[in-house]
């Protein structure tokens, strides 16, 4: 039997594709590689106006995380958004349904170069965090590699989602905004939750990228205590399950006409 024939395969050869078309793509590599690793150093002069020593916090602890999100913004969701409606309106997902490849197969392989981008940004985000801001080895690195994984697989499911509401690649910049600045404004990213009121605090850490900050910030603090890195973990799979099931049953294959 035919490597290709079985999903590992199947999901080799469509990941290597989308591998080519994104070293194509510069607008692409602009936002999913660029973007995010220039955004934090702009926050550098902003946390350094923040009490977070009153909360336990340094400014490394503030700026890791923030990059970390910054990559998952706009190196995995913002991208995917726009990969995903450009495949559907060039016709390629619906020529690949005609195949072998499933649904799942088609929307994972289309996303695999990206995560994989992903995680490498994120090694190098945290390689010159450690040299730049004197950040000390993280004391719970399981937490951090939960969060980033939750992340990952949280951001391409709500990327699809989002795909499925977009008309146009265009349009792609205008309906990720929402997800975008409410995560950047209220997930931690920009503003540790801590620095925030209680009750308002309390309302933040539902939303979806917020236990991604937490637990990666929680990874390198060990603050977090086994019920609550469950607690925060339970949220983030929440948010994902809610995200693949609307995949599953709004996702448009056909273009937008």
């Amino acid at each position: 039997m035919s490597t290709l024939t079985t999903p590992a395969g199947r999901l080799r050869a469509l990941a290597r594709a989308e591998f080519t078309l994104l070293g194509r793509s510069r607008a692409t590599l602009l936002t999913a590689v660029l973007i995010p690793l220039a955004l934090p150093f702009s926050l550098r002069s902003v946390v350094d106006g923040m009490d977070v020593e009153d909360v336990g916090l340094s400014a490394g602890l503030v700026l890791l995380p923030a990059a970390i999100g910054f990559a998952l913004l706009f190196g995995v969701y913002s991208a995917l958004v726009g990969i995903y409606t450009a495949r559907r309106e060039e016709l390629v997902l619906k020529r690949l349904r005609t195949g072998e490849l499933r649904d799942a197969e088609i929307l994972g392989g289309t996303a695999l170069p990206v995560g994989v981008t992903g995680i490498v940004q994120c090694l190098v985000l945290v390689a010159g965090s450690t040299v730049v801001l004197d950040l000390p080895a993280p004391r719970a690195p399981h937490l951090a590699v939960l969060g980033l994984l939750s992340g990952l697989v949280m951001c391409a499911a709500l990327a699809a989602v989002t795909a499925a509401l977009t008309r146009t690649v265009e349009s792609a910049q205008v309906t990720t905004l929402p997800f975008v600045l409410v995560s950047m404004a209220l997930s931690g990213v920009t503003v540790p939750l801590e620095l925030l009121p209680d009750r308002l605090a309390s309302v933040c850490e539902l939303l979806p990228l917020s236990p991604v900050i937490t637990l990666i910030r929680g990874g390198w603090t060990g603050d977090l205590s086994a019920y609550e890195a469950l607690g925060t973990l339970t949220t983030a799979l929440a948010w994902t399950v809610l995200a693949v099931f609307a995949v599953g049953r709004w996702f448009r294959w056909e273009p937008r006409r």
